[in-house]
């Protein structure tokens, strides 16, 4: 394949998906921007209130592979329009209830629908791409997650400062709405394809280098958004940033992670093992540098900023290879990567809540956050030594890091276009 034809322009389909990953990035996010004021609304503390965020991140452990099992059968454009109708339909009862319990269940409801729509999702922004775009492909539809962070959580903050969280619940419903009939009307129906059997689905998890990727997912993940969850009191109580404020930093961080997941994408094609790993380090630092720097307005943003950079650089490489080490059945797979980051959310948004109510205070979460960003370095370790046993095995090809990273042969063994 030509330079030209791994440079040249994704295909539109891309793009569109990454509209409904916006929606489904201000969502997830958009909690740690109301969280004061949604606490209070509901009559409970903020770090309960923080199990929102929990829990939208358990239905999305269970809704990724569940949902995509369950809808395996089902045209996937029909599949990305019904998960977004569910998503809508979860806005709208948490928008209608005063009852935390029923606002916690419809947090659980939305995630379930994204879950199965980012595994959807995933497959088809890639086999749209092909091979050797996929990791920018994602990059590019990941970029709408992070893009809500820049523009979709600053606004709803400002807009659940203004006029309540409800009002924000509102908009997202509506908007859902109006991205499915756009999917529903430009993406493509399904080409004939082979028809995968769930029995298919499972054979192709047997990697073990998958999940040593998953695992060390998780721990970045989970680390990166143990801090950012609860960076709303850490920067009004401890930074000694106006509440008014919060969303300019908000903007900051979406900004970073904007460019780290377009850097990361384009990355992760070529060398996936060393863009998570240098992703892993400069993560661990950021949150090292932010316990003792938080009580200083400038270098605290600078820090938020590139958490969002480093964090972000990760999704998108691993969702790739995740699809590539399936080969024809990447459901699942796929599923599964979107589960190991929102394992990570759950565990650290729950275990920092619990540091944030210790003796640890408001540099708790980012503390937490530290110690698994470290942890993730072990299964990267691991990942490293795979590779140098298949890159000094007898009669082994030479490739370039890409083959042996992502677990494939060179592309020009692969792909007769590159011959």
């Amino acid at each position: 394949m030509s330079s030209k034809e791994k440079s040249g322009p994704l295909p539109f389909v891309v793009c569109l998906l990454g509209i409904g990953a916006f929606l489904m990035g201000t969502t997830e996010f958009i909690i740690a921007g109301i969280l004061p004021e949604l606490a209070t609304d509901l009559g409970v503390g903020v770090a309960r209130a923080g199990l929102l965020i929990t829990a939208f991140a358990i239905g999305m452990i269970v809704g990724a592979p569940a949902m995509g099992l369950a809808t395996l059968r089902l045209p996937r454009r029909s599949t990305l329009v019904l998960t977004l109708t569910v998503f809508a339909a979860g806005h709208v009862i948490a928008a209608l209830s005063s009852s935390f319990t029923v606002v916690l269940a419809a947090r659980v409801l939305s995630a379930l629908a994204t879950g199965a729509f980012w595994a959807v999702a995933s497959v088809v922004a890639t086999t749209a791409a092909g091979p050797a775009a996929s990791a920018r492909a994602l990059g590019v539809m990941v970029s709408g997650s992070a893009l809500a962070t820049v523009i979709g959580v600053p606004i709803g903050t400002w807009a659940g400062q203004a006029v309540g969280w409800r009002g924000t619940f509102w908009g997202l419903a509506v908007l859902a709405a109006a991205a499915a009939l756009l999917i529903s009307r430009f993406v493509p129906a399904d080409e004939q394809r082979a028809t995968v059997s769930v029995r298919s689905e499972f054979t192709a998890l047997r990697q073990g280098r998958l999940w040593l990727s998953m695992g060390a997912t998780a721990l970045i993940t989970g680390g990166a958004m143990a801090a950012f969850s609860y960076i709303a009191p850490l920067l009004t109580d401890r930074t000694g940033i106006s509440a008014g404020t919060v969303p300019l930093v908000l903007i900051g961080y979406g900004i970073g992670a904007l460019t780290g997941t377009n850097l990361g994408g384009r990355l992760g094609d070529r060398k996936p093992l060393t863009t998570v790993t240098g992703a892993a380090i400069g993560a661990a630092l950021i949150l090292l540098l932010l316990i003792p720097l938080s009580h200083y307005t400038l270098p605290t943003i600078v820090l938020v900023v590139l958490l969002g950079m480093t964090g972000m650089a990760v999704p998108p490489v691993v969702t790739s290879l995740a699809v590539r080490f399936a080969g024809t059945a990447p459901t699942l797979a796929a599923a599964l990567a979107v589960s190991s980051f929102n394992i990570g959310i759950a565990a650290g948004s729950w275990i920092a809540g619990s540091a944030l109510d210790s003796s640890l205070g408001l540099t708790g979460p980012a503390l937490v956050g530290t110690v698994m960003v470290i942890l993730a370095l072990a299964p990267l370790a691991a990942l490293g030594a795979i590779r140098a046993t298949r890159t000094t095995a007898p009669r082994t090809p030479v490739a370039t890091e890409s083959g042996p990273e992502a677990g494939t042969p060179h592309e020009s063994e692969t792909h007769p276009a590159a011959r």
